[in-house]
């Protein structure tokens, strides 16, 4: 196995800036973005949002984003590729943490602008910066898995911002009807929970017969709700296969699969290869997790 420094997979960089800070493009990572003092705007991909002192951004790979100063600005960006936080780091409790932060990190942008809804989790995150700075610098013993648990911390607490500002708030009336993006929610909140994923129990849950649930959902998106929850399922199957350590039969358990060969029938119908198969050519056509580029 191929092994990499902290600094190809996790990097601080803190400047000032007056005008303009353009996308470098071409990035391979994750970014957090801190707004230590400053005021402006930030473009993030077709959203214009306000920024100011405290606020907290993250950015994915496939973002595209950038400042407009208004008044001087200081930053401080973690950024990070997926492998600090795969099995590769040994972090504890893998499964329940990728339970809880895949969502988030595949449909970051659900909710653009600053992330955190309270003050008691911007505080607890702006300390978690703070310690991440300092371990980052000194570069005491057992440094790298102290920030890898912070940035960790950091993004389960993002996720539970994201979630409690986008969860699906339902009330009981004949002319309340859940938007596509509140059952979308729904599913990658609880796409683990096999029970939570009969379309009987989407349809309860948003005051809506199955049939009536499963005509708005086509009518919306284009696909069956059945086929999109599949398709999620098969999208985190091969999250799962490139950034963890997880046997096939550990994640057809905890995607909700019968067995292994139940989803290694399924996976092979829609990729035409095994589960195995594809993370053996991932293996072949990368040399592991991907490092830091700059450009």
């Amino acid at each position: 196995m191929q092994r990499f420094s902290l600094n190809d997979i996790f990097h601080i960089k803190q400047f000032v800036k007056t005008d303009v800070l353009k996308d470098s493009g071409h990035r391979n990572y994750f970014e957090i973005i801190f707004i230590i003092e400053g005021k402006g705007r930030h473009f993030i991909n077709e959203f214009i949002v306000s920024y100011e002192k405290g606020d907290i951004f993250l950015v994915a790979p496939n973002d595209d984003n950038h400042f407009e100063i208004q008044e001087e600005t200081n930053f401080c960006y973690f950024q990070f590729t997926e492998a600090l936080f795969s099995s590769k780091m040994n972090l504890p409790d893998r499964s329940f943490w990728l339970h809880r932060i895949e969502h988030i990190i595949h449909h970051p942008n659900l909710l653009p602008g600053d992330i955190m809804q309270n003050n008691y989790d911007r505080n607890l995150i702006w300390h978690i910066h703070e310690a991440i700075l300092r371990e980052y610098k000194a570069e005491k013993e057992f440094y790298k898995h102290n920030i890898s648990n912070m940035v960790s911390t950091t993004l389960s607490i993002i996720a539970r911002n994201i979630r409690g500002d986008f969860s699906p708030v339902i009330t009981k009336g004949k002319d309340t009807h859940a938007t596509i993006d509140e059952i979308l929610a729904y599913i990658r909140q609880h796409v683990y929970e096999t029970d939570l994923m009969k379309i009987s129990a989407i349809a309860e849950k948003f005051h809506m017969t199955p049939s009536a649930l499963s005509a708005y959902f086509k009518k919306k998106t284009g696909d069956s709700l059945h086929h999109y929850i599949l398709m999620y399922k098969l999208h985190l199957v091969k999250y799962r296969l490139n950034n963890t350590d997880f046997t096939v039969s550990e994640i057809a358990y905890q995607l909700g699969f019968t067995d292994e060969s139940h989803l290694t029938r399924i996976f092979k119908k829609y990729n035409d290869l095994t589960p195995k198969q594809y993370k053996q050519e991932m293996l072949t056509t990368e040399e592991g997790p991907k490092k830091i580029q700059r450009y």
